[in-house]
């Protein structure tokens, strides 16, 4: 009778130490995670949590806008905040990630690094200390292996925008346009949406617009001005626009440039107030205005339909009208461009930005050309 198993018995002795053992277990194993998630999930009414707030908008705020003036106001700030005592270990340890962050917009790296280690001190797993390690790493593959480490334990918005900027640099913009559009939707601060939605705009206009033709002409297309050499040869490598001068043959650009000066195709000037032409010529390295790239494009529309009436389309008709005044806020109705950019626009190849004004004087994007010019094709 003494060597008969009682189960009831041994559960009766075994079950409180369970009971005690499982919720420890359970609040070892949450703690990395909970300490993480802590800093992001506290109200933001809270005195500290509004301090980190406000550094936050600020630092971020300075790598779209950086001033010295605006990076010595945040550093007296974060000064001021070092002198209190840190009331939770996440607050201290995101106000130094801030200030690591700070110091890299001032170039001081070696401070950067100090305010890295004493982050992760207080806080291994803080969000804004991860962010400041990223910004640390010089190497944009070894950045983008890490970013992607972190996302697998942590998908926060800030870490999205870190990959968004690491891919831009590869140009790996299909990438860059998803990682940006997936951190905008999460609960990230405006902030980051104000500052790196011109990022994101550019990720996406670049995905879009990618070349077909290899690295010369990509190289045009991420450009953020371009001359009339870089426009003909983004032309005649991504369209066959050309082909009714060039018949196939493979013509140096500079000869290019001289045969679509001879025809028109070129503006004398890209002034939208010249009331007449100017003796002088261009030269095949100035830079191409929005005025200059509409009177380009509309002539390469109206050869392309072998419709050559389109140049005087416009202005024939306003001239019929007595006390006619122009559409356009910024074109003169007598400008020589009237008909090349109210055909552009009203075609749709070219915008009024603002719904008004046309920035004739404006620089034009590779991208936003190899876009226009894909559309006539």
């Amino acid at each position: 009778m003494n060597n008969t198993h009682t189960p009831g018995k041994n559960m009766k002795a075994e079950f409180p130490l369970y009971v005690f053992l499982f919720p420890v277990m359970l609040a070892l194993f949450s703690c990395q995670s909970l300490q993480r998630d802590r800093l992001v999930d506290m109200p933001y009414d809270e005195p500290f949590n509004r301090d980190i707030t406000e550094l936050e908008e600020r630092i971020v705020s300075l790598d779209r806008n950086f001033s010295r003036e605006g990076a010595a106001a945040v550093r007296r700030r974060i000064g001021e905040l070092e002198k209190n005592p840190l009331p939770d270990t996440g607050y201290g340890a995101s106000l130094a990630a801030f200030s690591g962050r700070l110091f890299i917009l001032e170039g001081k790296q070696a401070d950067a690094q100090k305010k890295l280690r004493d982050s992760r001190s207080l806080s291994p797993g803080n969000i804004q200390a991860a962010v400041l390690a990223l910004r640390l790493e010089t190497d944009v593959q070894r950045r983008l292996a890490m970013i992607d480490r972190e996302i697998g334990l942590e998908a926060a918005g800030e870490l999205q925008i870190e990959r968004g900027r690491a891919l831009m640099e590869l140009r790996r913009y299909r990438e860059a346009a998803a990682a940006f559009d997936t951190a905008f939707s999460t609960d990230l601060n405006p902030v980051y949406r104000d500052t790196y939605r011109a990022a994101r705009d550019r990720a996406w206009e670049l995905r879009d617009a990618e070349a077909g033709t290899g690295s010369k002409t990509q190289a045009i297309v991420e450009k953020d001005g371009l001359s009339w050499t870089d426009l003909i040869e983004l032309t005649r490598g991504e369209t066959e626009l050309l082909r009714f001068l060039t018949a196939g043959r493979d013509w140096p650009t500079p000869e290019i440039f001289d045969r679509l000066l001879e025809r028109s195709f070129i503006p004398l000037t890209q002034d939208v107030n010249a009331k007449d032409w100017p003796a002088a010529k261009p030269r095949a390295g100035e830079q191409v205005t929005r005025s200059g790239a509409a009177y380009y494009i509309w002539r390469l529309y109206a050869e392309n339909r072998a419709d050559r009436g389109l140049l005087t389309r416009y202005s024939a008709g306003y001239a019929a009208r007595p006390g006619s005044r122009s559409p356009v806020a910024d074109l003169p109705l007598l400008s020589p461009f009237f008909d090349s950019v109210l055909g552009c626009v009203e075609t749709e190849l070219m915008s009024l930005p603002d719904g008004r004004n046309f920035n004739p004087a404006e620089k034009v994007r590779g991208a936003e050309m190899l876009a226009i010019l894909r559309k006539i094709r």
